[in-house]
């Protein structure tokens, strides 16, 4: 059920749910999570069973400010505590090494936790609600079924998960996509998922230089492997229903002119969708087909991209063309999720 995050009676709700060991739906400004006691290793089993979702891929834990961390993680590197005293709360996530025999089920059994301070206004009177009862931060991850497209709205969770979820309702997510995720387990921040903010943005707030981890493989020779876990950063992820191919708009042109669509393996049939700042130029005989106008500001572009791939997928719409972002690093986010998307419609569903 959805009920009015800004009324103090469905907070008080909401805590007492996560007291008992439930879980609820939970409003932020980068999307909507699945929240359970981030201490609670029962509790946040049930997030895992209900998304479908292995249980060692880590969660992010949501806290109400930078001194809540204390009950989670240790060792925390100056750099650390610049960027959460610049960029907390807010779009951004540090993983930092974790306090012994806590939250396990959170971190997937790793040694790393995730850590976020988010923005939301909701989000945030909860968490602060809920340190007054002892529960010092919760796991949140999208509320969506595993690897699908992630929720900005509570009629998306409703749509995920049905009506017997308890769901905060806090207005469609101002940012849209999920937080930049950092690793500062390695004396140097290394930014494993990108997100709205750059890695300039990073390198200011940290106050010494940000790499990205496939830079950071390249100059240190360090593998994958040396990398913690971290949510969100599978191949394939972020998948409507629909098959989805990232063109420029020169290649849509050729292809719609050729009909040429035998290559993305769906039916001469199917429904296309396109969703790009310019539209193609569209010969006659291409039928059941649908455009819709991506924006040109990263920002605007980043909150309606969930929004949009859903709406398709409630379209009945089976193969989706989406422009190819600019190669720029405030688009970096949005491409990021569009590469793994893409990838989702390589694979066999």
């Amino acid at each position: 059920m959805i009920i009015d995050g800004s009324d103090t009676v469905s907070i008080d709700l909401a805590v007492a749910m996560l007291l008992k060991g439930g879980l609820i739906g939970l409003p932020t400004e980068t999307v909507y999570g699945l929240a359970s006691d981030a201490l609670n290793d029962d509790a946040t089993l049930k997030i895992f069973d209900l998304k479908g979702r292995p249980v060692d891929h880590p969660l992010i834990a949501h806290v109400a400010d930078a001194a809540a961390i204390q009950h989670f993680a240790n060792e925390i590197p100056g750099f650390a505590n610049n960027l959460m005293a610049k960029l907390w709360p807010g779009p951004l996530t540090l993983i930092l090494n974790k306090n012994v025999d806590i939250a396990n089920a959170c971190t997937g059994g790793a040694a790393t936790i995730a850590l976020r301070c988010p923005a939301h206004k909701v989000a945030q009177n909860l968490l602060r609600r809920c340190q007054d009862v002892g529960i010092w931060g919760l796991a949140a991850p999208s509320a969506n079924r595993f690897g699908r497209v992630s929720p900005t709205t509570a009629r998306h969770v409703l749509d995920e998960f049905g009506d017997s979820l308890m769901i905060l309702d806090g207005g469609p997510c101002a940012v849209g996509i999920e937080s930049t995720i950092v690793d500062c387990t390695r004396g140097k921040p290394i930014v494993l998922r990108p997100g709205t903010l750059t890695l300039a943005e990073i390198s200011h707030a940290a106050e010494c230089v940000a790499f990205s981890s496939g830079e950071l493989v390249q100059k240190d020779s360090l593998t994958k492997a040396s990398s913690p876990k971290a949510s969100g950063t599978l191949e394939s992820h972020y998948a409507p229903n629909a098959r989805v191919c990232l063109h420029s708009i020169q290649e849509m042109h050729e292809r719609l002119q050729t009909g040429s669509r035998q290559n993305l393996n769906t039916d001469s049939d199917a429904i296309l969708a396109i969703w790009a700042r310019v539209k193609p130029l569209t010969p006659d005989k291409v039928q059941n087909f649908l455009y819709e106008i991506m924006p040109n500001n990263p920002q605007e572009c980043a909150k309606a991209l969930f929004a949009q791939l859903r709406a398709f997928d409630n379209q009945g719409i089976t193969e989706i063309w989406i422009e190819t972002p600019p190669q720029a690093p405030e688009w970096a986010g949005i491409t990021d999720r569009l590469q793994r998307a893409a990838h989702s419609g390589t694979e066999p569903r």
